[in-house]
Parts: structure tokens; sequence; C-alpha cells
């Protein structure tokens, strides 16, 4: 018989096992989410780099550029929650697709921009497209790996890549710019968004599925009945951002100024609003009833300080080393690689140190770190050695990649596999908002101040009195 022939009788005599389709689809969505997560997570940290090159091609201040730092985590903030809805609404493949798309024309519009208003707009919708992404990803991850334990090993990978990305972030950026220039970190986005799209394309659905194949794939989540609560959205966006601005404006405006008092009250009214709204809807994006939990609360109140202090401290020491000490946009990046390395291990060890000493002392040993390191950068001026910031950068890095895992576990065990999601979006909430707050209040603090190095000391000395207030909360929540 002739071979091309007999291959069809052979591939109906032989059909594909199921396990072995779906462990390649699963493999396709784990590859695919993890690319979004890595372009998500790199643009929390490499912009950071950037900030001297974008102050000398734009001629902007301080102001300037804490906008363009939380433009895009204020509106990743704000509309993570609503993200994971739509993803039920739309499927998470049409969501996480949708997500993606938005991301990579919105990084090409930085690349492009010409002027800091262009640039802050871009970095906002690049926010929008990040919470989508990150919420469906999850989604896609957890219908493609039923079993407890293989998504449990398929999360974890999710997460390390991201770490691995967060750390990246600060030396990748200073390469690019060294030789590409700034816009080069925007522009790289676009290929690696259009990787994750064809990698996302080749997803099974059940849409997409012949009569003829011989194993269905991985059929999709049905779409929930949820609604977007939009009155809720609202209110968290215009509350969120008012208050960035308020604390970013207010030096440059006045506090006692018109538009600064008439933002501070607006924003008081919309989070009693939101409050208010959250109690009363049907489906809350923000469920109060979560926050009866002592644990929970706890967890949610250190993820936040922890990324309140991390991306402020990140923030305020890339000044320093650019602004300060010269430093170029690669030797910035070099001299901040003992940090952001220690967050990709501190996240690998932190399932070991939970597993061996609990939740409770970990924790307790990192935001003390964070204190520890907080103070050890004080030292920190122009004519000191560079050798001197090595063991704070330490130990700020591994506190920060210890805290969010070891404050989701607990968190997680207090409500119903139902409610996980939910829960979940409402800790990663919690912590775009702290790092929202961390730029937003230590700059204003660097950019208040009489001189540079009274403004990083002063940065300081709140980042150390947050961790260590940490402590005993922490020990409060944990006994409950």
């Amino acid at each position: 018989m002739d071979t091309d022939c007999a291959a069809p009788y052979r591939e109906r005599d032989n059909p594909v096992p199921h396990d072995t389709t779906h462990a390649i689809n699963a493999r396709r969505i784990l590859n695919a989410t993890c690319i979004s997560y890595v372009v998500v997570l790199l643009d929390t940290s490499i912009v950071n780099v950037a900030l001297e090159p974008l102050a000398r091609a734009f001629d902007v201040q301080m102001t300037g550029l804490q906008w363009v730092i939380n433009a895009y985590t204020l509106m990743f903030a704000s509309l993570l929650l609503t993200g994971g809805t739509l993803g039920d609404r739309w499927g998470a493949k049409r969501g996480y697709l949708a997500g993606l798309v938005i991301f990579m024309m919105a990084s090409l519009g930085c690349a492009l921009s010409l002027s800091p208003p262009m640039l802050i707009a871009a970095r906002a919708v690049q926010g929008i497209g990040a919470a989508l992404l990150v919420p469906c990803s999850l989604k896609l991850i957890h219908q493609a790996t039923p079993d407890p334990a293989e998504r449990a090993r398929a999360i974890g990978r999710w997460v390390g890549l991201g770490g691995v990305a967060l750390a990246a972030g600060p030396l990748a950026g200073g390469v690019l710019i060294h030789w590409l220039g700034w816009r080069s970190i925007f522009f790289v986005n676009v290929p690696v968004c259009l990787v994750g799209a064809v990698m996302a394309g080749r997803i099974a659905v059940a849409s997409s599925t012949s009569s003829a194949s011989p194993v269905p794939p991985v059929p999709p989540a049905q779409p929930s009945a949820r609604r977007v609560d939009l009155p809720g959205l609202i209110a968290g966006m215009v509350a969120l951002a008012t208050l960035i601005g308020v604390l970013i404006e207010g030096h440059r405006l006045g506090w006692t100024s018109a538009w600064i008092v008439g933002s501070a009250v607006l924003s008081a009214l919309a989070w009693l609003a939101l409050l208010r709204i959250e109690a009363r809807h049907a489906h809350p994006m923000l469920p109060l009833s979560l926050f009866r939990s002592g644990v929970f609360t706890g967890s949610t109140v250190a993820s936040m300080a922890s990324a309140f202090v991390f991306y402020g401290l990140l923030f305020v020491v890339s000044l320093h080393f650019q602004q300060v000490r010269g430093y170029s946009a690669l030797e910035t990046g070099m001299a901040l690689l003992p940090m952001t390395v220690m967050v990709a291990i501190g996240s690998l060890m932190a399932g070991r140190l939970a597993d061996r000493f609990g939740p409770v002392w970990p924790m307790l040993s990192a935001f003390t770190a964070y204190a520890a390191g907080a103070l050890g950068l004080a030292f920190l001026s122009a004519d000191v050695p560079y050798a001197f910031a090595v063991l704070p950068l330490l130990a700020i890095g591994a506190a920060s990649g210890v805290v969010s895992p070891i404050a989701t576990a607990p968190a997680l065990q207090t409500v119903t596999p139902a409610r996980a999601g939910v829960a979940a979006a409402v800790l990663n909430t919690a912590r775009q908002a702290g790092a929202a707050l961390g730029v937003a209040i230590f700059g204003a603090l660097v950019g208040a101040a009489s001189s540079a190095h009274t403004g990083l000391y002063a940065a300081l000395g709140l980042a150390a009195g947050v961790s260590l207030a940490m402590v005993p909360v922490w020990r409060l929540a944990m006994r409950r």
C-alpha cells in the first residue's frame, strides 16, 4: 500500500492519547501566559532606569516622572478587579488576547510619544491591557490544569518567571537604553506581545474543534453571569486617581491651593461612595465581606505595605543613582541588580521558609529586613562608595520576594475555592495600589525637601517606619 494513503488509516487506528493532547494544550497555555506576565512585570521596573533620560528628553521634573511611573500602575490597580469579570463575560482567551493587543499598541504609543502627556496617556493604556492580561492568564491556567498539583506547579512557574522579569527589568532597561535609547524599552514589548498572541492563537478551544477530532481540547469555562460593577469601578478609579494626584501635585501647586483641596475632598467622597456601593451591590468587584477575616485583612495590608516600601524605594534610589551620583541608565541597572535579583531568590525561598517556620516568623523577618535595608541606605551619599549600598539593597530585595507569596497563602485559606479568584485579585490590587502610593509619597518627600539628601533621608525613614509598624500588625493578624 502506498505510504501516503496509509497515513490516514494509521492516524485513525492510533489516535493521539487524550492525556498527550491535554498536556500539549496545557503547555501551550502556560507558555503563552508566561510571555504576557513577563512583559507586565517588566514594565513595572524597567522604566525606573529611564528616569534621567526621560527628564532630559522631555524637560520634565519630579512630578512628570512620577506620572510616567504611576499612570501604568494606577490603571492597573483600578481595573484589575474588573478585568477578571470581563474575562468571565468574554471568555478567558478573548480577554487575554484583547489585553495583549491593547498592551502591545500602548507600548508602541509609548515608544513613539513626542510629549509627556502622550507618554503618560500611553502608559495608562498599558495599564488597561495589563489589568486584562493578569486575571485572564490565571483563568486560562486554571482551565487547562484541573489537577490541583499540576495547577500549583503551573502557577508556580508563572509567578517565578514574573519574578525573574521583575529582577531583570532594570538591567535589561539599562542595556537597551545604553545602546538604543529610552524608546527601545517600549519597542521591545511589541515583538514579545506578537509572539504571545501567536502562541495564544494555538490554544485549543471548543468552538475551534471539528467533529472529526479524536480528542476534544480542554473546554473554556462558561461565561459568568456576573455583571461589571460599573458604579464601583468609577468610584474606585476616581478615589485612587485623585488621591495619587493630590500626593504628586501637592508640592508643585501648593497644598492649600483650590485644586489640591478640591481634589482631596473629591477623593474622600469617592472613597466613601466606594464603600457604600460595594456594601450594597449584588456583585461587588471588591467584596467587603472578605475583610471580616482578620487574616485576610492582615495579608492585604501586608501586601500593600510591602509594595509601598519596595516600589517607593526603587523610585527614589534610582533617582539618587542617576541624578546625584550621575550614573548612566546601564550603571543604574547594574547598581540595582543586587536588589532585583534577591526579589527572585526570595520568591523561590518563600515556600520553603513558610513550610519550615510557618507564616509568622518569615514575614516578621522580612519586614525587619525592609527596615534595616532602608536605614542602611541612609548612609548613602555621593561620596560614599557604592559597596556600602550592596547589603541594604540585598535585604530590601529579599524582603520583597518573601512577603508576597507568604502573605497570599493564609489569605486564600480564609475563603472558599469559588472566591479564591476574587480574593487573589484583591491582593494583587492592594499591591498595585501600594506601589502607586509609594512612588507618589516617596517622590513628594524628595521633591519637597530642601536638598536631594534630605528628601532621600525622609523617604528612607518613612520606609523603615512603615516596615516596623507591620511587625505587630502581622503578629496580631496571625493570632486570629
